[in-house]
């Protein structure tokens, strides 16, 4: 094996935030002088020979070195990080899907659905925040998967989130336009789709930091929303709403707790998985962010109040105003349609006006900050994979502002598929959009933990502990046991769901919509071992680098920082220490 302790001394070492940066400079490499030769040379002023890199390193080792050095901006602050971690994954799977998942499933289903979700969530979040906090390179979980399990599946899952995104972009434009009509039926959606295309667009060509200024605008938006509504839930349940008395637990009795029993609850985890899609983005923001060390483990930890606040709270009181019998649950036209909105539903029965344009236009924002975390996402992801040499190389072109322009331009193109919704197939077109990003966010979460696991088991094999890492999973390995285990149950009960829908009969189409991830996947996977010639299944643990990407490079230093700030905390009131411990 390539002995990488010497390369990092090969890498000037510099502050910034409080931790020690490798972050070779390539501003003193010479270009050619005209405009032409300084775009086309800009593809190669950071290449592998700048790194380091020599063709003694096996694959694995050059994808880590790439990721490791990549010149993207690190211009997301503390406050970014938190709104994202907070906010992030707060859209229409929250606000509009939960409708028809009440409808399918019974607020009891609900509860257990997504709760059972949200653990799994917790889990993998926990292991997401300690890797992404140890290695905040370029790529983060994506690249995790060819470091720590194999390039193959590395391979897969890469083109997976990066398909997931792109995706989804299209959809979340046309979902604003619909939106709209619930004011306005008689505006041309293409125009309205026009608007919100470019507004994305703008925004995304400020770069990181453009994206987390209008991530924080909107989650603030977002957050402040659902507390308001648990607040008006409550009052409204109890009897202070303008007409009708004290409701409680009635919807419950009548007509019921659950629908279509237990393949009702199951049919619920997908859409509990789309509604947290997103949440794994304050892992992808890592190699953007000053100081990792710091405010990853703030935004890691904070994942567990949104869980709890934003999700199970807010359906609860959702399940309590709304039966599950309601025919407006299921009558729209789309399934982003926010007069499918159990929380717009449950306000506008309740007597009070205007509420219900408030809470719509929170949807329509909603709707916009997950169309600006697909571009984010999708260009970070195809940089990483042009990194590890897994998608052409314009991919990885960062240009001096650190920004990955080519794949922000890829991602705006594929967007403008948004467009389609002035066809008479655009419904066609878009479910099967809808298709390839079904299952994709499980894979995801379910890789991540898997690469804890494995990480934490080659750290143990060579004699090391958690005593060096900045900050440790607070479920462990075993979280990520738990929620692999948990996600491994989710795709085979979805299976079961695909193949035998509610209320339906088998349907070769209804099973590839809602099933289509998985064979993409597989044939990813097969393809890329085939043209590798990597016929190995996972990386022996000798072969696992957990050294390289980190930014505390002196492990010995790093251990004493670390007993000290236990030390220091140790010391601290109870209810300090608590404080810290959760939030």
């Amino acid at each position: 094996m390539h002995d990488k302790s010497q390369d990092l001394e090969q890498f000037p070492s510099e502050k910034d935030g409080g931790v020690i940066v490798d972050n070779p400079s390539y501003e003193d490499h010479k270009v050619p002088l005209s405009r032409w030769g300084r775009f086309v040379d800009s593809f190669k002023r950071f290449d592998d020979e700048d790194m380091g890199i020599d063709d003694s390193m096996d694959e694995i080792e050059k994808v880590a070195f790439r990721t490791a050095n990549s010149p993207l901006s690190r211009t997301l602050k503390n406050r970014h990080l938190q709104m994202i971690s907070i906010g992030g994954s707060i859209g229409t799977g929250l606000f509009v899907a939960s409708g028809q998942r009440l409808a399918t499933g019974g607020p009891a289903g609900v509860l257990i659905g997504y709760a059972l979700v949200g653990t799994m969530i917790f889990a993998t979040c926990q292991a997401l925040g300690e890797l992404a906090v140890t290695f905040p390179v370029a790529g983060a979980f994506v690249t995790y998967n060819t470091r720590f399990i194999d390039s193959s599946w590395g391979f897969a899952m890469a083109w997976n989130y990066a398909m997931l995104w792109l995706a989804t972009m299209p959809l979340e434009l046309v979902a604003a336009s619909i939106t709209i009509s619930y004011w306005n039926k008689t505006i041309n959606p293409a125009a309205l789709v026009c608007i919100f295309y470019v507004l994305i667009c703008v925004i995304n060509f400020f770069g990181a930091r453009g994206y987390g200024e209008a991530e924080f605008i909107l989650s603030i938006i977002k957050v402040l929303a659902v507390v308001g509504f648990i607040l008006f839930g409550i009052i409204v349940n109890c009897g202070g709403g303008p007409k009708e008395g004290y409701i409680g637990g009635k919807y419950w009795h009548n007509p019921g707790a659950f629908s279509n029993g237990f393949k009702g609850v199951c049919s619920v985890f997908v859409s509990a998985a789309f509604a947290f899609t997103g949440t794994e983005l304050a892992g992808l923001a890592a190699a953007e962010t000053r100081n990792p060390r710091e405010t990853l483990p703030r935004a890691t930890k904070q994942v567990f109040w949104r869980i709890l606040l934003f999700y199970i709270i807010s359906l609860c009181l959702v399940g309590l105003l709304v039966p599950y019998t309601d025919k407006r649950l299921t009558s729209a036209s789309s399934s982003v349609d926010a007069r499918a909105s159990p929380f717009v539903i449950a306000i506008s029965d309740a007597g009070v006006k205007g509420l219900p344009s408030v809470m719509n236009t929170v949807i329509l924002l909603a709707v916009l900050s997950v169309g600006n975390s697909c571009v984010y996402a999708s260009s970070r992801t195809l940089a990483a994979l042009a990194a590890a040499e897994q998608a052409p190389k314009m991919f990885n072109y960062i240009d001096k502002a650190g920004r990955p322009l080519v794949g922000i331009i890829t991602s705006c193109l594929i967007g403008a598929l948004c467009f389609l919704v002035a066809s008479d197939k655009e419904s066609t077109i878009f479910d099967w959009l809808t298709a390839l990003s079904g299952l994709s966010s499980l894979f995801i979460w379910g890789s991540i933990c898997l690469c804890h696991i494995r990480f934490r088991y080659t750290l143990r094999k060579r004699g090391r502990g958690t005593d060096e890492l900045t900050f440790a999973a607070v479920t462990g390995v075993y979280g990520s046991v738990y929620g692999f285990f948990l996600i491994c149950l989710v795709i085979i009960a979805q299976f079961w769901i695909a193949l035998f829908p509610v209320g339906g009969s088998p349907n070769p189409a209804t099973f590839f919509q809602a099933y289509l991830s998985a064979p993409v996947v597989l044939f990813l996977y097969t393809c890329h071992k085939i043209y590798r010639r990597n016929w190995r299944l996972y990386l022996r643990s000798h072969e696992i680098d957990i050294d390289t990407g980190r930014r505390d490079v002196d492990l010995e230093l790093l251990k004493q920082e670390i007993a000290e700030e236990k030390r220091i905390l140790s010391s601290k009131p109870f209810y300090v220490r608590l404080y810290r411990f959760w939030c």
